[in-house]
């Protein structure tokens, strides 16, 4: 008696359009089952219409819910390798911020020319060799002249922008000069449009001897650097430690 109830309510389903699997999870029994009793029924086009919309709403969502799970299990990966990272590298010397602002420098710096300057979107960045222009050469704010660069399709958005890299350096806006805007290429409006505060240049005045000091340690470190690359054999730095493992 109970198999007929659930044979007549699976046709019932069927007959109004509901697929195989859905009517076989409602009813508690197996698809093959389900298929058997309702191989009869013809749907109409609106109702096969109807389940290969399900479908593929189906099919989306499950995209999507994998591609949620495979970013959140990205953004768990990156904060372990943050946590690894700072537990590697622990304390670090005066001669290590050094040879990091050296480094960086070498990078991101004005090399051409007798003046020290450094031109970077990344607050952090901006933030770090400030500190190492301060502490490592004694250099005061009333040295520093601050610089924005940005594209005039936010010229609306200047006096949040100046705002932004004076929060950031905490340097007040007479320490700036005048922002320059750029001729816009495209007319395209991107989705960071809000948050984007162009560049940022630092630039120390009277600052030749500097500029000399610090291309002769960059020249000394690329040197050195070639040396001990040498001397490793080409055998990775952190092999040994947890920080090298699942870099996938």
């Amino acid at each position: 008696m109970a198999k007929s109830k659930e044979k007549n309510k699976a046709l019932e389903l069927r007959q109004k359009g509901e697929s195989i699997k859905v009517i076989a999870k409602r009813i508690g029994i197996a698809k093959s089952t389900v298929s058997l009793w309702c191989r009869d029924i013809k749907l109409t086009p609106a109702q096969i219409q109807r389940l290969h919309e399900k479908m593929i709403r189906g099919g989306y969502y499950g995209r999507m819910k994998g591609a949620r799970m495979q970013y959140e299990q990205r953004l768990k990966r990156i904060e372990e390798f943050k946590k690894q990272g700072i537990e590697y590298l622990g304390a670090i010397s005066a001669r290590e911020f050094l040879v990091a602002g050296v480094a960086l420098y070498w990078g991101e710096g004005q090399k051409k020319g007798r003046e020290v300057r450094v031109t970077n979107s990344d607050p952090e960045i901006i933030k770090f060799m400030l500190k190492w222009f301060r502490m490592v050469w004694g250099i005061n704010k009333d040295r520093i002249a601050l610089s924005i660069i940005i594209n005039r399709i936010h010229r609306k958005r200047i006096r949040e922008v100046e705002e932004y890299w004076s929060r950031v350096t905490k340097i007040p806006l007479e320490g700036f000069t005048k922002t320059t805007l750029i001729k816009a290429k495209s007319k395209k409006r991107y989705k960071n449009f809000a948050i984007h505060y162009g560049t940022l240049t630092i630039r120390l005045k009277k600052s030749t001897n500097l500029h000399h000091q610090i291309i002769g340690m960059i020249e000394g470190f690329a040197s050195r650097g070639s040396s001990m690359a040498e001397q490793w054999h080409h055998k990775p730095v952190v092999a040994s430690s947890t920080l090298a493992s699942g870099t996938k």
